[in-house]
């Protein structure tokens, strides 16, 4: 299925757009659900839970006494409980004073501190669980790759009188026995061995008999992947186009193609491109890359901005359902500690403070994924709600982390900071808010 289908003219400005809408609507709504749900379960009543800001398109109101609304600027969302002066939750005195004493338990304010508490986390909470389910449910849908490697259906490629199949079982390629690829280091051993050639032996098994047959490099240099608004993107590089030279010198294997692209230190290079049988020449830059690292620090890199691949499907075995939530589990905390050590190395000044993308980066990710179909555009839905959950946590007056710290604060003195505190307190949260999406939008305009 391709989002195109349904939205057609994506990478329009239009395209752009309404990938950006229909993935920020969906994260927030979660956000918010998430709000109201716990604050309705926690006995705080909620007035209004809105999907947008501004002049109000439909509204209808539940049988809770909560207006339910969908209102004209689509950039955001909020949940106004009872006695909140506005969709930040900050306190309205005068209603406040005006309640009976009988209701004052049904306010965002008057309620007791763990109802309060559990109310603001349960939306970046929201968020998280949104992220592990549907990391979860893409592990459980796709599967995990057989072992031993199992050969799916086959990528076109340039390669000339290959014999492999679907179904095969590969044993060994090139006279090397393939090894477990949970086993990494081995596996990067084995794959950093192979000749770079684009035909090579096989030997496999095939039904109940083993034979040696012609195959393509496992890793040619295929584009698999597109890293949204990177080099290769804005060339015009497409998923499935084959890259046979850089700069007149053929290549074979991707990692002919990673070295090349490395050691190029930023100057321009010319690949001839095979895209289904036609061959074209394109012109590109690689640009520098803060790459997250398994031990957290980051590591720079010449980059265009594509992900490779096997020259073929690999087959695929089921997952359980406990397996596929532990992997979607692992996926959204891998997103959200890249994304702590992220901060921190721009912070430090380690990396570029043009890794934080800001409103205009993120549409054209949204409308560059959604281009790629729709399983990409979900998982960068899955991605962007752990990073709005994250953000969310952050000690921040205005944000949820921050209200967190006036409970904590609450809970050590047993009583809240005063109202004018809270308001000087609020003003600065959202001047530093501000401060930052300028910020992260003179990223998007000025850099790189």
């Amino acid at each position: 299925m391709d989002i195109s289908a349904i939205l057609p003219q994506f990478g329009s400005a239009l395209g752009v757009f309404a990938a950006f809408v229909v993935a920020l609507s969906v994260i927030v709504a979660i956000h918010e659900y998430g709000h109201y749900i716990v604050g309705r379960w926690s006995g705080i009543k909620a007035e209004v839970f809105s999907l947008g800001f501004g002049p109000v398109l439909f509204s209808r109101v539940d049988k809770h006494g909560t207006r339910w609304q969908v209102a004209a600027l689509p950039f955001g969302g909020y949940v106004k409980f009872l006695g909140d002066a506005d969709a930040a939750s900050g306190k309205d005195s005068a209603a406040m004073a005006a309640t009976p004493p009988e209701r004052l338990r049904q306010t965002m304010h008057g309620a007791p501190l763990w109802a309060r508490s559990a109310t603001v986390a349960a939306g970046p909470v929201f968020n998280f669980i949104l992220s592990i389910a549907i990391f979860g449910g893409v592990i459980l849908a796709q599967g995990k790759m057989a072992e031993p490697l199992q050969v799916g259906s086959l990528r076109p490629l340039p390669a000339e009188g290959i014999s492999l199949k679907p179904g095969d079982t590969v044993l060994d390629i090139a006279g090397t026995q393939m090894p477990g690829y949970q086993d990494r280091g081995a596996f990067d051993t084995f794959t950093s061995a192979l000749p770079d050639q684009q035909v090579m032996d096989y030997r496999v098994q095939r039904d109940d008999r083993q034979m040696t047959v012609p195959g393509p490099h496992p890793l040619p240099p295929i584009v698999t992947a597109l890293v949204p608004q990177s080099a290769a993107y804005r060339a015009g590089i497409e998923v499935g186009d084959v890259i046979s030279a850089v700069n007149g010198t053929s290549i074979s294997s991707f990692t002919q193609l990673k070295e090349i692209v490395e050691a190029s230190n930023g100057a321009p290079l010319r690949l001839d491109v095979w895209r289904e049988g036609v061959q074209e020449q394109l012109s590109l830059t690689p640009r520098r890359t803060d790459e997250p690292q398994e031990n957290g620090g980051f590591q720079t890199q010449w980059r265009i901005g594509i992900a490779g691949g096997w020259a073929f499907e690999p087959g695929t075995v089921r997952v359980g359902p406990l397996e596929a939530l532990e992997g979607g589990v692992r996926q959204t905390y891998a997103v959200a500690a890249s994304s702590i050590s992220g901060l921190y190395h721009m912070i430090t000044g380690a990396i570029s403070s043009c890794n934080m993308s800001g409103p205009l980066g993120i549409a054209q990710t949204s409308g560059a994924m959604a281009s790629q179909g729709a399983e990409n555009f979900i998982w960068f839905i899955a991605v962007l709600s752990t990073a709005v959950g994250l953000l969310n946590l952050f000690p921040i007056p205005v944000l949820d982390g921050g209200h967190l710290v006036f409970y904590a604060y609450e809970a050590v003195f047993r009583k809240p900071p005063s109202d004018g505190a809270l308001r000087v307190m609020m003003t600065i949260g959202l001047t530093l808010i501000l401060g930052l999406m300028l910020f992260a939008l003179f990223n998007d305009i000025w850099c790189p």
